[in-house]
C-alpha cells in the first residue's frame, strides 16, 4: 500500500553557515516539497543547539505557510512543558485563522519525567525491519548541563502539569469547553480553530496512551528511538478509543533518509550524521552539520560509536529504489498510515534533490 509521504524539518544550520540561511533554506525546501507532492511539512522544536534553527515552531510555520499554497504545515512537535496550553492554542489559532485547513498542531511531552514503557523489544530484524538495542537516555536526561538548560525554558518556580491535563486543556480551549477555577475561558484566537491535533511519542509511555484514549492521531519516532517504535504503535492502538476525530487508529512513523542517484553518493552525503548525533547524545546539543571532510577527520572512541550506532544502522541512505523499499518495509511492519521523512545534508541543494528523488520514486 502506498501511503502519503511528508517531511520533518529541523532547519539545520550547516557548518560554515548561519541561522538566517538555515531559515531561508527551510522556506525554500517547503516550496519544493509542495511541488514534489509531499502531504505535510512539519518543523521541530529544539533549543540550545548551534546546528538547529527551528526553536520557535509557530513562527517558522507562519513563514512557511505564507510561502506555500496547499501543503499542510505543522509542528513536530511543540514541547508543551515550555508553554501554557493557552499560549499554544492562541499561537496556532492565529495561524489557522490566516491559513485555514492547513495547520497541524503536533504536541510532544517535555519538562516531565519519562513514563514507564514496558519491556524492550528484543533487538534484531522484524519482518525485514531492523530493531536495534535501545539507547539509554537516562544519563543524558540526568546531566547537570541538561537540567540547567531546562530551567531556562520555564519561569522560575513553574511546574509543568501532567501531559494528559495539558492535552485536555488544549482540546477544551479549541473546542470552547474549557473552564478554570469555575470560570469559562475562551481563547481568541484559538477557539474553533481548524487545526489537526497530533500527539508525538517515542515509546509505549504516556504519549501513546493519551493519544489512543483521546482518539487522536499518533506519530511514532523511528528516526529518534528506533528500538521502541513497535512498542509505541502497539500501545497507541491498544489504548485507542473512537472519537469525533477518528473512528480508527491513525499512525504516522518517521524515518531519517538520504537519497542520491547512487548508493555511494548517498553514503558520502550522510557521512556527517554520526558526528551530528554524537553531539546531541553527549549533551552538547546539535553542532552545525559537518562537511564530509570534517566528518572524516573526527576521532571516535568505542564509547562514541556505541552512543550513535542505533541511529547509524537505521538511517536509510541509498539510491531512490533502495530507500523507497526500506520505507515500504517500515510502513508494512508498523502498519503506518503515513510516513514522515527527515533529511540533513551539508549542502542545501543535496537535501532538495534527496526529497525530489524520493518523491519521484514513491509516486
Amino acid at each position: 500500500m502506498t501511503v502519503p509521504l511528508s517531511i520533518l524539518d529541523l532547519a539545520p544550520v550547516a557548518s560554515g553557515g548561519d541561522v538566517g540561511q538555515a531559515l531561508r533554506n527551510a522556506v525554500d525546501l517547503a516550496r519544493h516539497a509542495e511541488s514534489f507532492g509531499y502531504h505535510r511539512y512539519w518543523v521541530a522544536e529544539h533549543h540550545f543547539a548551534d546546528g538547529v534553527a527551528s526553536a520557535a515552531p509557530a513562527v517558522l510555520i507562519g513563514l512557511i505557510a505564507a510561502a506555500t499554497d496547499r501543503i499542510r504545515v505543522g509542528s513536530g512537535a511543540v514541547q508543551v512543558g515550555h508553554q501554557t496550553p493557552l499560549s499554544i492554542v492562541e499561537q496556532f489559532g492565529l495561524l489557522s485563522a490566516v491559513y485555514p485547513g492547513r495547520i497541524d498542531l503536533g504536541l510532544g511531552r517535555s519538562g516531565q519525567r519519562g513514563s514507564p514503557s514496558g519491556a524492550a523489544q528484543a533487538p534484531g530484524f522484524v519482518d525485514g525491519l531492523l530493531i536495534p538495542a535501545p539507547f539509554d537516555f537516562s544519563t543524558l536526561a540526568a546531566s547537570p548541563r541538561w537540567a540547567a538548560r531546562a530551567k531556562l525554558l520555564q519561569q522560575p518556580g513553574a511546574v509543568t502539569p501532567d501531559f494528559a491535563e495539558i492535552v485536555d486543556a488544549i482540546q477544551g480551549l479549541i473546542g470552547g469547553t474549557f473552564t478554570h477555577e469555575g470560570f469559562d475561558v475562551h481563547a481568541t484566537p484559538g477557539e474553533g480553530a481548524d487545526v489537526e491535533l497530533w500527539i508525538l511519542g517515542s515509546s509505549a509511555g504516556q504519549s501513546a496512551t493519551v493519544a489512543g484514549e483521546r482518539g487522536l492521531p499518533f506519530a511514532a519516532n523511528y528516526h529518534v528511538s528506533p528500538a521502541t517504535v513497535l512498542q509505541a504503535v502497539e500501545a497507541y492502538r491498544a489504548a485507542f478509543r473512537p472519537s469525533e476525530v477518528l473512528d480508527r487508529p491513525h499512525v504516522l512513523v518517521s524515518a531519517d533518509v538520504v537519497v542520491a542517484p547512487t548508493a555511494e553518493e548517498a553514503t558520502r552525503l550522510a557521512a556527517g550524521y554520526g558526528l551530528w548525533v554524537r553531539s546531541i547524545r553527549t549533551g552538547r546539543g546539535a553542532i552545525p552539520y559537518p562537511t564530509f571532510e570534517e566528518a572524516a577527520a573526527a576521532r571516535w572512541t568505542v564509547e562514541d560509536r556505541a552512543l550513535v550506532q542505533d541511529r547509524l544502522d537505521t538511517q536509510f541512505a541509498g539510491a531512490p529504489d533502495e530507500v523507497a523499499e526500506r520505507l515500504r518495509t517500515l510502513q508494512r511492519v508498523t502498519g503506518a498510515d503515513e510516513l514522515l521523512v527527515t533529511t540533513i545534508t551539508h549542502e542545501h541543494a543535496d537535501r532538495v534533490r534527496s526529497f525530489e528523488l524520493l518523491a519521484k520514486e514513491w509516486s
